[in-house]
């Protein structure tokens, strides 16, 4: 079974080779890796060249944002299995992406997995910041707020060419409404893998602060675009998110 893995950027030299590391440092052996740079000015395709030969697709030019260039990724890649590696981030540990292949090997009939994720500080400490586990599957779950984090998420790719490509029309939160689509419209069998699959660190544009109120009013939008009660399960969206903050 062959999992791609695809990681877009845009200006990440601090972060981008321990990205590019954690995958290609994994143990399993048939990964396809894509990279797709919007055309970096800061030293992040340097980073990149120097991993060429161990890339399987890389491509830098202008984008019209991180899921268009997801889009141009997902449109490359030829894996049976695919899921996301963010810039930022980075796996848990070496041993994720041949637990999501044995997954898939054996429960053929699911379309997708979901695991667990750790929010970390950006800097060298890496302090716990924020806990995130996805627990069971439901559709009650996501009538009430609840989604799996969308980097842990792994998708056959069969499931991805039937029910389309991330929204353009959502700038900020087009994973939210990819999600919704694909759990809620379609309800796609997923299934809950209780591993940790990837580690994160605030500030990247899903965590950055001062982008919140974008992303609230983006959600909004979205939960009414699939006939929801948007008012009320945003705000239990959020209220989910606080409770996983750790406190030290």
């Amino acid at each position: 079974m062959r999992v791609t893995i695809i990681t877009v950027c845009y200006n990440r030299k601090n972060t981008i080779e321990k990205a590019i590391k954690s995958v290609l440092d994994q143990n399993y052996d048939d990964i396809e890796y894509i990279v797709i740079d919007g055309n970096s000015k800061d030293g992040t395709k340097e980073i990149i060249e120097s991993y060429k030969d161990r890339i399987s697709h890389y491509i830098s030019e202008p984008d019209k944002g991180m899921y268009d260039a997801i889009n141009k990724g997902l449109k490359l890649a030829t894996g049976d299995v695919i899921g996301l590696m963010h810039s930022d981030d980075e796996f848990y540990d070496n041993n994720v992406v041949s637990r999501i292949a044995l997954r898939f090997k054996h429960s053929h009939n699911i379309e997708g997995i979901y695991g667990d994720g750790v929010y970390v500080s950006n800097d060298q400490k890496e302090r716990l910041i924020r806990n995130r586990i996805g627990g069971g599957f439901n559709l009650k779950k996501i009538k009430s707020g609840w989604l799996p984090l969308h980097p842990t998420v792994y998708l056959k790719k069969s499931v991805i060419d039937k029910n389309g490509l991330y929204n353009l029309d959502f700038k900020i939160a087009s994973d939210t409404e990819f999600l919704l689509r694909y759990l809620y419209k379609h309800e796609i069998k997923m299934s809950y893998i209780n591993i940790y699959i990837v580690k994160m660190r605030m500030g990247g544009m899903s965590t950055s602060f001062k982008r919140a109120f974008e992303v609230l009013k983006e959600d909004y939008r979205i939960y009414k675009y699939h006939g929801l009660t948007a008012y009320s399960v945003v705000f239990r969206k959020k209220t989910i998110a606080l409770k996983q903050y750790i406190v030290h």
